[in-house]
Order: structure tokens, then sequence, then C-alpha cells
């Protein structure tokens, strides 16, 4: 099967594509500068954006990891995820405390999803 790569630099592709599923790298907020609900919101927006861009969407996830920065976020981060996962299709998901690349940020998420 022929693996597709999108948007690939040295260290990492974007999207990546393999057999009918889709694989994004990490995504972080638009402005690390913000609070958890709103880095939380960014960061899903850039999800849905890569999705669409590989040919799937929210609704096609399969699997979900979510690192927050502080377990303190879990609800206010959980708050806009439940709002934005369509309801009936919640991927399979794990959500852990984790150090991040930079100090500001307080959420990562890495997700996996079939085409459309």
């Amino acid at each position: 099967m022929t693996i597709e790569r999108l948007e690939t630099a040295q260290r990492m592709s974007r999207i990546v594509k393999h057999n009918g599923t889709i694989y994004l790298c990490g995504q972080v907020a638009a402005d690390a500068s913000k609070d958890i609900t709103e880095q939380t919101q960014t960061m899903l927006d850039k999800v849905d954006t890569l999705l669409e861009q590989a040919g799937s969407d929210k609704a096609h996830m399969l699997s979900a990891t979510i690192y927050v920065r502080d377990m303190k976020d879990f609800a206010a981060m959980n708050a806009v995820w439940d709002a934005w996962v369509p309801q009936g299709h919640a991927p399979a998901r794990a959500c852990v405390e984790a150090r991040m690349a930079r100090a500001e940020l307080l959420v990562e998420i890495s997700v996996i999803a079939a085409e459309k």
C-alpha cells in the first residue's frame, strides 16, 4: 500500500495517509498566550482543517490522544471537547498530563481518523 505524506518537513509530516487511515501530527493552540478554553478550541479548529485537507472530518475520528499540562484544566478542556465532538461519534480517547514542548502550551492532541 502507498503511504502519502502531506506538509512534510525534516522532522515530521502534518498528515500521513495509509490504507484509508489518516494520522495527524500533534496539534497545539494557535495562540499559546490564551487560557485552556481558547487553546483547546483553536487546537480543535486546526484538527478540523487538517482532517478536511486529508479527506475526512471529526465524525470519522478513530482515536485521539490529548496531553494537558496540568490536570486542573481537565474539566475546562473537556467542556470544549464535548461541544466539538459530534454526538454518537466519540473516538477512542486517552488523556494524560504531560510536559509540553513550550511552557506556555496547555494542551496538545494527536488524532487518527478514517477517510470519508
